[in-house]
């Protein structure tokens, strides 16, 4: 009776720890390991430095902001408390919700918004500021993409990896804390174009 009570025993425990191990990698998976993504996006949060320097480059901006790949929120939601309507997409779940918690519990959950989606099939064309973690694959055609659908007013922030062919504006920072800020209307030549247009205006 004993030998069998010992083996019990230890069912009982090696299923408690089974379940534990099975609930737990249910909850942390999504927060380390990419979601599906076209191009593999992971998780990797952003130090407190990187977002020192993209609040650098918006410094004087105004407008409707964006995180392309949200991950926690933390972007969108110190963006909120600078004052802007900030919104954030990011394909994870979990990371999402998350992303809502931490709004809701920083107060600033009425300037935010969080969406499940993905960034390639959401247009950027009514944002006048684009924050971007990318990861080196998805940069030449996020650049096409942006080039395509922004006004001529939008300011992009790359972290951690630049544009392939874009030519930054400014940067600050160093190593995996460098920031890159590129104007869309040096990519279009806006400024050409409404030197042409203002005489004829003025005839």
């Amino acid at each position: 009776e004993g030998g069998s009570r010992r083996r019990s025993w230890g069912l009982l425990v090696t299923a408690g720890v089974g379940g534990t191990l099975v609930a737990l990698y249910a909850v942390v998976t999504p927060f380390v390991t990419p979601a599906l993504r076209k191009v593999c996006l992971p998780f990797v949060p952003a130090t407190s430095t990187q977002i020192q320097n993209v609040l650098k480059m918006l410094e004087n901006r105004s407008g409707f902001l964006v995180d392309i790949g949200s991950g926690d929120g933390r972007i969108v939601i110190a963006a909120a408390k600078r004052g802007f309507k900030a919104v954030g997409y990011e394909l994870n779940p979990w990371l999402v919700w998350y992303s809502r918690y931490r709004a809701w519990r920083d107060g600033v959950h009425q300037n935010t918004k969080f969406y499940i989606s993905d960034l390639w099939k959401v247009s950027f064309s009514h944002y006048t500021n684009v924050v971007v973690f990318g990861v080196p694959q998805m940069m030449p055609q996020l650049e096409k993409k942006l080039e395509e659908e922004l006004q001529c007013n939008a300011r992009v922030v790359a972290c951690r990896f630049p544009f392939p062919c874009w030519i930054p504006d400014h940067t600050t920072g160093e190593g995996i804390d460098t920031v890159w800020a590129y104007d869309l209307k040096h990519r279009r030549g806006c400024e050409t174009k409404s030197l042409e247009v203002t005489p004829e205006s003025e005839s």
